[in-house]
């Protein structure tokens, strides 16, 4: 897993991790459970603080990209992809069916959507 920081970036290290690692695993260069170094160990090896990573860590976990599962380590979940058309039809679905009920045309639930994008 190839991972670089730049201390002099717009964006916090932490973020900088966790967008790199996201874009791993929604490429497929990450496969599905595939193990990722210990908080400890990348914290290391990119000279960052262990808090970090670990908020990396969390955001991907909140985000479900991730895995951890205690002492065994943390894991890459399954790719995004298949999991983002799902939710995102759903949500579609709810919106389309909210907008007609409240009689909102689609051009206007389309600028609703744009806005809250």
């Amino acid at each position: 897993m190839i991972i670089s920081v730049d201390p002099a970036g717009a964006k916090p290290p932490y973020e900088q991790v966790k967008e790199q690692i996201d874009g791993l695993i929604r490429r497929g260069d990450l496969a599905q459970g595939t193990r990722l170094p210990t908080v400890r160990q990348l914290a290391g090896d990119l000279g960052l603080a262990v808090n970090t990573v670990a908020r990396a860590y969390k955001e991907l976990e909140a985000d479900r990209m991730i895995e951890t599962r205690g002492r065994n380590g943390t894991f890459v979940l399954a790719s995004r992809s298949h999991v983002d058309d799902e939710e995102t039809r759903a949500a579609a679905t709810v919106l389309a069916r909210a907008a007609r009920r409240a009689g909102i045309s689609l051009p206007e639930a389309t600028e609703i959507l744009r806005q809250a994008w």
